[in-house]
């Protein structure tokens, strides 16, 4: 993505949760997770979150499209806690997602190896030496021209839920890389995510309700 193509929203971040450990916020579509090469690429969630809170470190990422909760640490014992999470997946996450055309059954499994296709980057393919990678969905509803569907990404994999729908024959609406039908904006949102707390270890869930 060149730096002249980058026109990030200018609203404030909203806030979910706050405390010690924790700083949960929600990413609007076309902001960056964190910085891209050069200065024009600089602005990004954890750069506007950081000016506020200099002891925010990230622990995971949502790509520039998408949108949704993301979770950060607010001290170093928190980030290796949350990160342990991700990595043993004790993480649950959920997403909504438009998708092209009528997708026939009511849920499944995508289960398809993913690895970098190196001379289309950044695409992701599916290829049998790749990382596995796992998707369970469900089908929310279906209208003309497309279908809503709940995924919940077992792996997290670079552009997991992008390649997977399109492997299914159904790309993202708004997602050209992976050939979607033209949308306002990439419709893929990271509704919920659900996590153990650092201090105490209870289940915390945060929900950004879906804005599509």
């Amino acid at each position: 993505m060149a730096g002249s193509d980058y026109a990030p929203p200018v609203d404030p971040i909203e806030i979910l949760h706050r405390d010690d450990d924790l700083l949960v916020a929600v990413k609007p579509e076309g902001l960056l997770s964190v910085p891209g090469k050069g200065p024009a690429l600089a602005d990004c969630l954890e750069a506007r979150l950081r000016a506020d809170d200099p002891g925010v470190f990230l622990v995971h990422r949502l790509d520039r499209d998408t949108s949704g909760v993301m979770v950060f640490a607010r001290n170093p014992a928190a980030q290796r806690h949350l990160g342990l999470q991700f990595e043993r997946r004790h993480v649950e996450k959920r997403y909504v997602a438009l998708a092209a055309g009528q997708v026939a059954d009511a849920e499944g499994v995508i289960d398809r190896p993913l690895m970098a296709d190196w001379p289309n980057r950044p695409r992701q393919m599916v290829h049998p030496d790749g990382k596995r990678a796992v998707t369970r969905w469900q089908v929310a509803a279906r209208h003309a021209g497309h279908t809503r569907m709940i995924l919940h990404p077992e792996t997290g994999r670079s552009h997991q839920l992008r390649v997977h729908l399109a492997d299914l024959g159904h790309p993202l609406l708004g997602d050209p890389l992976y050939d979607g039908p033209p949308a306002p904006r990439m419709m893929l949102h990271a509704e919920a995510l659900s996590l153990f707390h650092p201090s105490g270890g209870a289940r915390r869930t945060f929900v950004a309700p879906t804005p599509f």
